[in-house]
C-alpha cells in the first residue's frame, strides 16, 4: 500500500470513511529507514526498517491510552510510505503518511507523526488539532494507520525539503517511541516548504485524515 512549531488549526470537516483513500501517485520502500527500497507496481514506496528505540508515548486520546495495555508499535514492527495526493504537473502540497504493522503482535501509533521536513527546519511541522478522532490506531498485523500532511499553505518563509523525517509517539503523553524516521520522498526529490504546513493525528481511515488537509 500505499512525515510543532505553533500549534496553529486548520478548518474541520466531517471526514467519510475510507472511500478517499489514496490513488495518486506515491512512495513506498522496503529498505531500513537510512535508504531507499524498491518501487512497487503502483508506482509507491515502502519502507521497513531494521532498528527500533521502543519507549511509551502519546498524544490525543489520552484516557483511553491509560486504559489500554497495548504496546506503541516500534520502528521495526512497521513499514513505511508516502503517497502525493495532487494531480501530476501540480506543486506537491497534500501528502498521505500510512505506517503498517509488519510484525505479529497487535500494537498502537499513539498520538501523531512528529513531522520535520528537510534537515534546515526549525521546528517540527504544526498540528491541526481539529483532527484528533478520539479513538486509538491500534494495528493489528497487517493493519494500517494514516495521517495526512500539509507541506506548504503559502505561507512565508519557503524552502526547500529533500527529506520527510518522523518520530513516532508513544503510550505516555510527551513521550517518543521512535528515532527520526526517514519516510520515502513521494515520487520527488525536493519538496517546496513553507511554516504554513500542517499534519493531522494519527487514524486508519485515510479519506478521513485527507479531509483535514485537502481544502487547503
Amino acid at each position: 500500500m500505499l512525515l510543532a512549531s505553533t500549534a496553529c488549526e486548520a478548518g474541520k470537516s466531517d471526514g467519510p470513511d475510507d472511500s478517499k483513500a489514496t490513488n495518486r501517485p506515491g512512495a513506498t520502500s522496503s529498505a531500513p529507514s537510512e535508504g531507499r527500497g524498491s518501487a512497487e507496481p503502483d508506482g509507491a514506496s515502502s519502507s521497513k526498517p531494521s532498528g527500533s528505540s521502543s519507549s511509551t508515548a502519546g498524544n490525543g486520546g489520552d484516557d483511553e491510552a491509560k486504559a489500554d495495555g497495548t504496546a506503541a508499535c516500534a520502528e521495526a514492527d512497521l513499514s513505511f510510505a508516502t503517497a502525493n495526493q495532487d494531480e501530476a504537473g501540480d506543486q506537491v502540497r497534500h501528502l498521505l503518511l500510512t505506517v503498517t504493522n509488519a510484525g505479529n503482535k497487535t500494537c498502537t501509533v499513539y498520538g501523531y507523526p512528529r513531522v520535520q521536513l528537510g534537515a534546515d527546519a526549525q521546528a517540527p511541522v504544526a498540528l491541526i488539532k481539529e483532527s484528533d478522532p478520539k479513538a486509538l490506531a491500534r494495528l493489528a498485523p497487517g493493519d494500517e494507520a494514516n495521517a495526512a500532511l500539509l507541506v506548504s499553505g503559502g505561507q512565508r518563509d519557503t524552502y526547500e525539503a529533500h527529506t520527510i523525517s518522523v518520530v513516532l509517539q508513544g503510550r505516555k503523553h510527551g513521550s517518543t517511541a521512535s528515532r527520526p524516521i526517514d519516510f520515502p520522498m513521494p515520487g520527488v526529490d525536493t519538496l517546496t516548504v513553507d511554516d504554513g504546513g500542517r499534519v493531522t493525528y494519527w487514524m486508519t481511515p485515510s479519506g478521513l485524515a485527507l479531509d483535514f488537509i485537502m481544502s487547503l
